[in-house]
């Protein structure tokens, strides 16, 4: 059994199940109660999705977790999934009132506890509406894909998912570890939504199997690109190209494919006893260095050229790395890695503040043991669709330009995009926030379409 000496936290213990097991129907309803129901509720405007906080409080207050559901549904498809991964510290919870107490009111786990209670009892079942608006593709399944099609089946358009990997989810399913959002919560929100109405074609490669262009001959009246941000950025530095290095994004798509039996045990990247390397300080590099420990590493290291107050994990995240042995290394900069085939080590430069407060290089260079390491530095959009398809621009960083009016429509007529695609990554509901105002977006055009046809 591995401890470490500094959080005397057995490692054996570290496992790939969800760590927070939610609340008991007592504990619920207990903390339901003590919210103050404020007559003008910050945490409303702290959500980005503007979520009925309050109201659907007060419903699981009075022990109603169907009426809670049903307030909740009004504005979020993915309910059990934001109650789990929303940095909920920064948003709703941050914004409570009674946080200058701080006896803040656990926002996201009453939602996950109802979501996860409906689910259970099977009290709300989401109806299909008659598709006779339109009909929507929507290419790429992660949070932005299935709020836009969740909402836009609400609103009686017929809609079809079109997934390139073998199972629907995006980054719900491969990019974020099952200790922190169960699979089996992602696929039943994904079902929550097919029975909207929802039709998902898993293995097509839109730009492959398919162009934009096809889906436009089939009869699709609008078409939605939310394939978020699949490259990920390379760390440009000698000896990127060495075996042992590998990249976060695909570290935790493979262990998820390893752990649903779709690939052998062997493909695992990291050995038992491996000492590891993860640059970076975002939720990516906090879940890559948490999901090593898991795999067997004997010793985890987050190294990142900033210092601690600067990273963009949030706190809580970062926290829990701590916690489960993984260690840290603020201002420094990595300049090359080692090796002559396989990885041996990191060198990095030791920065330091000005007396301006700018970031700056002492010249002083030195080196870590390393067998494996994961740039985690971000994602960046892959080209496929926007390479087969004709009018669509991008910028210069190869995001895609999209228009206020219809809100989300790109320079091709009919085509959307939102998500990563269009912004830099960003949250799950943050995804979501984006993705209703596309909905409406599109629906706008649609019903402007049909209406000039008509005419």
């Amino acid at each position: 059994m591995l401890i470490d000496k500094h959080t005397n936290f057995a490692r054996e213990k570290l496992s790939f199940n969800e760590i927070d097991e939610g609340f008991t129907t007592k504990e619920a309803i207990a903390e339901a109660k003590r919210c103050l129901n404020c007559p003008k509720p910050l945490c409303r405007g702290g959500c980005p999705i503007e979520n009925e906080i309050p109201n659907f409080i007060q419903a699981l207050a009075k022990g109603n977790v169907g009426e809670a559901s049903a307030i909740i549904a009004q504005r979020s498809n993915l309910p059990a999934v934001c109650g789990r991964v929303c940095p909920h510290e920064k948003q709703c919870e941050g914004a409570c009132i009674l946080n200058k107490k701080n006896r803040g009111i656990q926002i996201g786990k009453l939602e996950r506890f109802i979501a996860d209670f409906d689910a259970e009892m099977g009290i709300e079942r989401p109806k299909p509406v008659p598709s006779v608006q339109g009909k929507v593709a929507v290419i790429g399944s992660g949070p932005a894909g299935l709020t836009v099609a969740g909402d836009l089946a609400k609103l009686g358009f017929q809609v079809v998912i079109f997934e390139s990997q073998a199972e629907a989810g995006g980054v719900l399913l491969y990019g974020i570890p099952e200790f922190r959002l169960s699979k089996e919560v992602v696929r039943r929100e994904i079902k929550r939504i097919e029975d909207l109405g929802v039709e998902v074609k898993t293995g097509v490669v839109v730009g492959t199997d398919m162009t934009v262009d096809h889906l436009f001959a089939d009869g699709f009246d609008a078409i939605f690109i939310g394939t978020g941000t699949a490259l990920p950025r390379i760390l440009d530095i000698p000896g990127k190209d060495l075996i042992g290095v590998i990249q976060a994004t695909y570290l935790l798509r493979m262990v998820t494919l390893i752990r649903t039996e779709k690939i052998d045990r062997k493909e695992t990247p990291i050995n038992t006893r491996d000492k590891v390397v993860v640059v970076g300080a975002g939720n990516v590099a906090m879940d890559a260095a948490r999901t090593a420990l898991r795999l067997g590493a004997s010793k985890v290291t987050v190294i990142y050229r900033r210092t601690e107050e600067e990273v963009t994990a949030l706190p809580s995240e970062m926290e829990a790395a701590k916690v489960e042995g993984v260690e840290f290394q603020w201002l420094s900069n990595p300049t090359a890695i080692l090796g002559a085939e396989q990885v041996t080590g990191l060198e990095y430069e030791l920065q330091e503040i000005d007396e301006n407060g700018k970031l700056r290089g002492t010249g002083v260079k030195k080196i870590i043991e390393a067998d494996k390491i994961i740039p985690a530095i971000g994602q960046r959009p892959a080209a496929r669709i926007v390479s087969t398809t004709e009018g669509i621009e991008v910028s210069d960083n190869g995001y895609v330009i999209t228009r206020e009016r219809p809100y989300g429509m790109t320079t091709r007529k009919g085509v959307f995009a939102g998500g990563d695609v269009v912004h830099q990554p960003a949250t799950v509901v943050l995804a979501m926030k984006e993705a209703k105002k596309l909905a409406a977006g599109i629906a706008q055009y649609v019903e402007a379409k049909k209406l000039l046809e008509n005419c």
